[in-house]
């Protein structure tokens, strides 16, 4: 894509993004359709018996098949990785079709090829997935209304609903590719190529959370046990369990690395936000919390039902 207007590209070129594909997560395919501008279609592993929402095309591939993954991609404009993080690291790789282990290097190979480009949505951890994720990820451990807090539990980190990323990403390829020309000065796709889009639903700490918390459920600071624990200490505990072969330890290890006190977590000061600029809306904390507290109740446990 080395034009940088849409009067310079090949002639059928068209400037806005209709068809979208890829390992297509639920809240993202949904607000793609919501638009009305995109044909989504949503790579499944062959033999899955995953339910997609009405209106994505299904297309069953062979991950170890790279003519399958050709196939499944040809035409479409815009691939989305919505990968769980427990995924085998080589899924990633084969889908966008390098052999390097680390992301950078992938984006970096990306690149040279002068064919494709890459975006990435920073959104930090999903609010509600997180909050009952368990003890090793937001500190709640619900059952037995016990709360571990990170050092003091003050630490601010950026936060997204899952409805959030939805908006962000629909939003996103809704724009048009490319300026018409030098004197176009709209928001285009193009503005973001090769570049992270950083967005959030809130800074919070969770001090924030458990506030929220005992409004939305009318529980009492006195009904909970308070735990205290270093960052740093938790870290490494997790990372231990993880040698251990206990994938918990990741799920520790992962959260506890973002609350570190140094402000690595809030990227919001760091990189500002594209949440206006996208026409993202405010979000209220404690409605995000209540679907939450839905989600305990309802049993849900993302190993088991990840919805």
């Amino acid at each position: 894509m080395a034009s940088n207007y849409a009067k310079n590209q090949p002639p059928g070129f068209t400037n806005q993004i209709r068809r979208a594909g890829g390992s297509v997560g639920k809240h993202i395919a949904q607000e793609l359709l919501k638009t009305g501008k995109h044909t989504v279609t949503a790579l499944t592993r062959a033999g899955s018996q995953s339910e997609l929402p009405e209106g994505i095309q299904p297309v069953h591939v062979n991950y170890d098949d790279e003519a399958s993954l050709v196939s499944a991609l040809e035409d479409q404009e815009f691939l989305i990785i919505t990968l769980s993080v427990m995924a085998p690291p080589e899924t990633q790789l084969k889908l966008v079709g390098l052999n390097w282990e680390r992301i950078r290097a992938a984006f970096d190979e990306i690149e040279k090829t002068g064919v494709s480009s890459w975006i990435a949505l920073i959104c930090g951890f999903w609010y509600e997935h997180s909050v009952v994720l368990g003890q090793e990820a937001f500190g709640f451990n619900f059952p037995e209304k016990k709360l571990t807090l990170y050092d003091d539990g003050n630490t601010k980190i950026n936060i997204s609903t899952q409805v959030q990323c939805g908006r962000a990403v629909a939003t996103l390829l809704s724009l048009k590719v490319f300026p018409e020309n030098e004197h176009d000065q709209s928001l285009t796709v193009s503005s973001w190529l090769n570049k992270p889009v950083y967005i959030s639903s809130f800074l919070l700490s969770q001090n924030d959370m458990f506030e929220s918390w005992k409004r939305v459920t009318g529980d009492e600071g006195d009904d909970w046990t308070i735990e205290y624990e270093p960052t740093g200490e938790r870290y490494q505990k997790g990372l231990e369990r993880l040698k251990k072969g206990d994938l918990r330890g990741f799920v520790q290890a992962m959260y506890s690395r973002v609350f570190f006190p140094n402000g690595d977590g809030d990227f919001e000061h760091k990189h500002g936000l594209a949440n206006s600029i996208l026409g993202l809306p405010t979000e209220d904390l404690d409605e995000q919390t209540k679907n939450a507290k839905d989600m305990v109740d309802r049993g849900y446990s993302y190993m088991t039902n990840r919805n």
